[in-house]
């Protein structure tokens, strides 16, 4: 199930707390979709290190959507992957 998260009129360093506050708190089949203005580059490696995976899309110019979701839920990667045309 999506969970949205808007942060793209945070000022920094927000964005990056409340998009780890939010991760921790998604259960089985859940994943994140977090509208920021600019590619998060410092979130993906903490992402990583936590054991999430996440896909990256770039809209027009200051237009990012990051879907997160527990790198071992895999139907939380099919729905993501079913929403993103097969990215993930």
């Amino acid at each position: 199930m999506e969970r949205l998260l808007d942060v793209s009129q945070l000022e920094p360093c927000e964005p990056l707390q409340q998009t780890l506050s939010a991760v921790a708190d998604l259960g089985e089949g859940d994943f994140l979709r977090v509208l920021h203005r600019r590619d998060p580059l410092p979130l993906y490696p903490l992402l990583e290190q936590a054991g999430f995976g996440w896909l990256t899309r770039a809209g027009s110019p200051g237009n990012y959507e990051i879907y997160i979701w527990r790198h071992t839920d895999l139907a939380a990667e099919a729905e993501v992957s079913s929403l993103t045309d097969g990215l993930c």
